[in-house]
């Protein structure tokens, strides 16, 4: 089975993709406001202005240079012809969107629809990096993600790149499929948390003698849960875009895209709420916000393919994984996530992309969905942290000691989040 055509939109399709669309940015203004709280109080202001910087960084960026790579393209020069296939690599468009106005109503959604996910893949690991993450460095890191790595992987998956031409050069399944950004939003952004983690470090104190952790919790539990909350209707808002951009899939079958998208978040936040009340004694607010998102991840890889039980069975593996797995990278790898972006953007979108595989009708869908997960893992994984570890040693990533007591609001914007509370230094910095 091919890859499902690309059908040209009438006016109806249109003005309800654009819709859709104008209501997606919420997931990312969800996902601001929960880094946010689960950061600091002496590091809100910058952690909240940091996600409106890098958004309009990465929106000028893609739109100047990144949105040529990602270009639907069948250019011969940028074809390479191994046993006797054609792997599409790169697109060829014009740069600064020079040709948008002369585009279709659907290219120019699909121009939008990737403005906002590249700013999406590029907030993820700046919540990682959470009280020691420069602004500057953040900037740099979000420059070279939406200028080259996203591009590529949105052209490989949602241009006609050759993982979306698995199915047609190799009969598996419909070749690739993430039409909510599983791969190329959270996925991508998990491993980007993950470089940037190992480049800057853990917060002074976190661990401070070996095989042990101290607990650090975000300082507002109200920003985390509203959060959580906002995100949801930009997320359902997103997948049902995404079923119409990627997926042609008919208007009619989108009311089932959000309530799938509601079971599988719903579904991973009881497992989550189950799993720390048996774990802890009682349940743990920032983890079960953890699981609220995972399973809103999860379902951006399969909630326009998967029934709504297969959707609630997706969520709830997210959910019962996501604080198993944020215990584990701290406790046994000592690996300080605030956010806990490794575990909910990057391992939920993991298993997202292989539930699609899963449950997919198409034989070889499965196989697919593994070359394309082998693909992030082994060849973009590496060339995000070799490009952050070169990066680093240009523009520093961590901020220096003096600024990370005295907070990144003090220190990079002169002043605090909230100027009329008192702001507690950590023990460890007595």
């Amino acid at each position: 089975m091919n890859h499902p055509p690309v059908m040209p939109f009438n006016e109806t399709e249109f003005a309800l993709a654009l819709m859709l669309l104008l209501l997606a940015p919420l997931a990312i203004a969800g996902v601001a406001l929960i880094n946010t709280g689960l950061g600091r109080s002496r590091s809100a202001a910058q952690s909240l202005l940091g996600a409106l910087v890098i958004i309009a960084v990465s929106v000028i960026a893609f739109a100047v240079i990144g949105s040529a790579f990602a270009a639907s393209s069948m250019n011969a020069d940028h074809v390479i012809h191994l046993v006797g296939k054609p792997w599409n690599w790169m697109g060829r468009g014009p740069l600064l969107l020079s040709d948008l106005a002369a585009s279709s109503g659907r290219s120019q959604l699909v121009t939008l629809f990737e403005l906002f996910a590249a700013s999406f893949a590029a907030i993820v690991p700046w919540g990682s990096g959470a009280d020691r993450f420069r602004l500057a460095a953040a900037t740099a890191t979000t420059a070279l993600l939406s200028v080259f790595v996203f591009p590529l992987l949105a052209h490989w998956i949602w241009g006609g790149g050759w993982l979306a031409q698995l199915g047609l050069n190799f009969s598996l399944g419909a070749g690739f499929l993430d039409a909510g950004g599983a791969a190329t939003i959270h996925l991508l952004g998990g491993l980007s948390a993950l470089a940037v983690i190992w480049i800057v470090g853990p917060r002074k104190g976190k661990f401070p003698r070996e095989g042990l952790s101290t607990a650090m919790p975000g300082h507002n539990a109200v920003h985390v849960l509203f959060g959580c909350l906002l995100a949801s209707l930009g997320w359902m808002a997103w997948n049902m875009a995404g079923a119409l951009l990627w997926l042609s899939a008919a208007p009619a079958t989108l009311v089932m895209t959000a309530i799938n998208t509601l079971l599988s978040a719903t579904a991973a936040l009881a497992a989550t709420f189950i799993v720390t009340r048996v774990r802890f004694g009682k349940p743990d607010a920032s983890l079960c916000a953890n699981g609220w998102l995972a399973g809103l991840v999860t379902s951006s890889a399969c909630a326009a393919l998967v029934t709504p039980l297969q959707a609630l069975f997706t969520g709830l593996i997210a959910g019962i994984a996501t604080p198993l797995l944020v215990e584990l990278f701290e406790l046994a790898l000592s690996i300080d996530d605030p956010s806990g972006a490794i575990s909910v953007h990057g391992a939920a979108g993991l298993w997202g992309l292989a539930a699609a595989g899963i449950f997919a009708p198409q034989p070889g869908q499965f196989l697919a969905q593994l070359i394309g997960i082998a693909t992030l893992l082994g060849l973009i994984f590496p060339s995000i942290y070799l490009l952050f570890w070169m990066l680093n040693r240009v523009v520093p990533f961590r901020v220096d000691a003096d600024g990370e007591r005295l907070g990144m609001d003090l220190h990079e914007l002169g002043g605090g989040a909230y100027p009329e509370f008192v702001v507690h230094r950590d023990e460890s910095y007595r």
